[in-house]
């Protein structure tokens, strides 16, 4: 696993071990990135279910100004401060560890990428509408291609749906309400 672009590119990230953390697969992530490139930088950035870490590092290195990384499993917190660590990084990082869909409101971001366990279908429930209750403007959720999320959670708008093989990204947006300029 790779940093793709910006300021980290081509780095190497560790993973976690074990089959406990899917880790976003690189070229799915590059396609997250490519669709949101011009809303990165200047942003905050939350990675609810961080894993390794990888997705909210890749907001950074492409200029975030701030990553919140929310994860719950101690082993996975281990590595994430370890690619932090490997990076150099010791700014513009806040790594939280705990439930996602209970922390989320008191993290306010502008863009949130959540990536539960694929077999957890509730959590994707649970985290997007938290984040439909902050000023989140965007969120995306990896999820299996399989499965199709709910149109609307909360504030929060299906806008697309990218398929790569088994993996899905559904991208959330935060529509202005009708007669309101976007």
């Amino acid at each position: 696993m790779r940093v793709i672009a910006g300021r980290f590119r081509s780095r190497k990230l560790k993973s976690v071990p074990g089959k406990a953390v899917r880790p976003t697969p690189d070229r799915l992530r590059e396609t997250l990135f490519n669709v949101l490139a011009s809303r990165i930088p200047g942003k905050v950035f939350l990675d609810a279910y961080a894993g390794s870490g990888a997705v909210g590092i890749e907001a950074l290195s492409r200029g975030a100004k701030q990553v919140i990384l929310i994860e719950r499993k101690p082993a996975a917190v281990d590595v994430i401060r370890e690619n932090l660590a490997s990076l150099a990084i010791t700014g513009g990082v806040t790594v939280v560890r705990g439930s996602a869909s209970v922390l989320l409101p008191n993290y306010p971001a502008d863009i949130a990428f959540i990536d539960p366990p694929y077999d957890q279908l509730s959590e994707y429930a649970g985290a997007l509408l938290a984040l439909s209750a902050t000023e989140c403007s965007i969120a995306i959720a990896q999820h299996a291609s399989r499965v199709n999320l709910e149109e609307r959670y909360g504030a929060l708008t299906k806008t697309r749906v990218l398929k790569q093989g088994d993996n899905s990204l559904t991208f959330y947006e935060r529509l202005p309400a009708s007669g309101e300029c976007p």
